[in-house]
C-alpha cells in the first residue's frame, strides 16, 4: 500500500516530507511485532500511528485497545492494565481482566506512557520481554502475546534524568521510533486542513462553507500552532458557528488566535512551545531588553550631539574628570560633516590615570544577564500595576500564568 494509500483509507491530509516519512516507518513495521515510540507535540495526530501499524500488520483481525495512561488514577493504573482477583482491594467485589490479557493476540496503544507510575513502568517491562504479568492480588503468573505501541509528547530523557521513567523501559520501548511533526513544521498542510475542516463543519452545521482572504492565509500558515492540528480544528469550528460572514479577514481570524498581535505591529509575535517543558517569554522580555539598550544608545548620542550644538557647554551635574573628558570628546570630534555615528565610533577613552584629586567615576558595566533583566522589567511592572498582576502581565505583552511562573522561580516578593 502507497503512501498516499494510506492517507485516503486513515483520512490523513498533508504532503510535507516529515509527515510522509512516519508514515513510510508506520507501514514498513506494521508486519512485525517490534515495540513502536511515537514522539510529538499534544494536538499532532499521534493516535492515528498505532491504528496504521494495526490494520496493516498481522494482527489486524485481533482486538485493538488503546489506553490514555494519564487519565487513569495511580492507584488503579495496575488493576486496568493487568487486571485483579475478587477481594483484592476494597471494592474489588469480583474478578476482572486487564486490558492486557484482553488484547491477546491484538495491539495495545499506551497513550501518554510517560505519565505512568514507576511501579506500573517495571511490571510494563516485564510484560515486553517476556509476555509475563500477575493480576493484582494474585500469585499466578499468565501470559499475553499483544504487540505494545506507546507514544508521548514528553521529552523521555529528560524524564530519565529527573528519575520520573525508567531507562530500561525507554529502550525497550524506543525500538523503532516515529517521530510526528508539529503543524508549525507542516506550513503547506495548515490551509489544507483548515479547509477540509471547514467543509465538515458546513456539511455538519448546515450553513456556507466559510473561506479565507489572501491576508488571513498568510495570518493562518505564520501563527505558531501551539495545539497543532487540535487547535486548528477547534479555531475553525469556532469560527464557523460565530461568525456571520462566510468570507474572514485577517482582522477577524485574529480574534480567534490566542496571544496573536494585531496585524498592524511589526513587533515579533510572542511564541509559546511546549516541547521543552517552557514557553517563549524570555523572548518576549529579550526583546524589550534590546530596546532598552537601543534607547540607551540613542540617549548618548543625542547628548554628544546636544554638547556640540551648544559650543561644548555640559549638562549640570558634571565636574572634575568627567568635565575634562567630556570636553576631550568635544574637541575632537567635533569635526564639520561628522555624522552622528561617526561621533559615536571617534568617542576617546578616559584616561588611564586620574588625578588623586578628582577621580574619575566611570558608569559601572551593566549585568548582561537575562534572568537579572527579566527580574527587573517584572519588578518594574508590578511596581507599575500598583502589584496588580494581571495589569503586570499585560504591560509586559506575556499571559499571566507566565508572570506567575517566573514570579515563583525567580521567588519575587510582591
Amino acid at each position: 500500500m502507497t503512501i498516499q494509500e494510506i492517507k485516503n483509507r486513515f483520512g490523513i491530509i498533508g504532503s510535507s516530507p516529515s509527515l510522509d516519512r512516519a508514515i513510510d516507518i508506520a507501514a514498513q513495521v506494521a508486519s512485525t511485532d517490534l515495540s513502536v515510540l511515537i514522539t510529538g507535540e499534544s494536538g499532532s495526530g499521534k493516535e492515528v500511528f498505532p491504528q496504521i501499524i494495526h490494520t496493516l500488520g498481522a494482527r489486524k483481525h485481533g482486538p485493538y485497545i488503546a489506553v490514555n495512561c494519564g487519565a487513569i488514577p495511580e492507584g488503579t493504573i495496575d488493576s486496568e492494565l493487568f487486571g485483579h482477583e475478587k477481594g483484592s482491594f476494597t471494592g474489588a467485589h469480583e474478578a476482572r481482566k486487564g486490558y492486557f490479557e484482553v488484547a491477546n493476540g491484538g495491539t495495545i496503544f499506551l497513550d501518554e506512557v510517560a505519565e505512568m507510575p514507576m511501579a506500573t513502568q517495571a511490571r510494563l517491562l516485564r510484560v515486553l520481554e517476556s509476555g509475563e504479568f500477575i493480576k493484582v492480588g494474585a500469585s499466578k503468573v499468565l501470559k499475553t502475546d499483544v504487540r505494545v505501541v506507546a507514544a508521548t509528547n514528553v521529552n523521555i530523557p529528560q524524564a530519565i534524568e529527573k528519575n520520573k521513567f525508567r531507562e530500561d523501559l525507554y529502550y525497550r520501548l524506543n525500538t523503532v521510533p516515529i517521530a510526528v511533526p508539529p503543524l508549525r513544521e507542516r506550513k503547506q498542510d495548515i490551509f489544507l486542513l483548515m479547509r477540509k475542516f471547514a467543509a465538515d463543519f458546513a456539511a455538519k452545521y448546515r450553513m456556507p462553507v466559510i473561506k479565507l482572504t489572501p491576508d488571513a492565509e498568510q495570518v493562518l500558515v505564520n501563527y505558531y500552532w501551539q495545539g497543532n492540528v487540535r487547535q486548528l480544528k477547534n479555531i475553525t469550528e469556532q469560527i464557523s458557528v460565530i461568525e456571520r460572514k462566510r468570507e474572514i479577514d485577517a482582522e477577524t481570524l485574529v480574534r480567534y488566535l490566542p496571544d496573536m498581535p494585531s496585524t498592524s505591529s511589526n513587533l515579533p509575535m510572542v511564541l509559546k512551545g511546549e516541547h521543552t517543558g517552557s514557553d517563549f517569554s524570555e523572548r518576549d522580555l529579550l526583546y524589550k531588553v534590546l530596546f532598552d539598550m537601543k534607547r540607551d544608545l540613542s540617549e548618548l548620542k543625542k547628548l554628544v550631539v546636544n554638547i556640540i550644538q551648544h559650543d561644548g557647554h555640559l549638562p549640570a551635574g558634571f565636574a572634575g574628570e568627567n568635565e575634562r573628558y567630556l570636553q576631550q570628546i568635544y574637541s575632537e570630534v567635533n569635526q564639520p560633516g561628522m555624522s552622528e555615528t561617526a561621533i559615536i565610533q571617534n568617542i576617546p577613552k578616559p584616561s588611564a590615570q586620574p588625578t588623586v584629586q578628582q577621580p574619575i567615576t566611570l558608569p559601572v558595566e551593566e549585568s548582561l544577564s537575562l534572568e537579572e533583566r527579566e527580574i527587573e522589567l517584572i519588578n518594574k511592572a508590578l511596581e507599575k500595576s500598583k502589584g496588580k498582576r494581571k495589569n503586570a502581565a499585560r504591560e509586559l505583552g506575556i499571559s499571566e500564568r507566565t508572570l506567575y511562573r517566573k514570579i515563583n522561580e525567580y521567588n519575587i516578593k510582591k
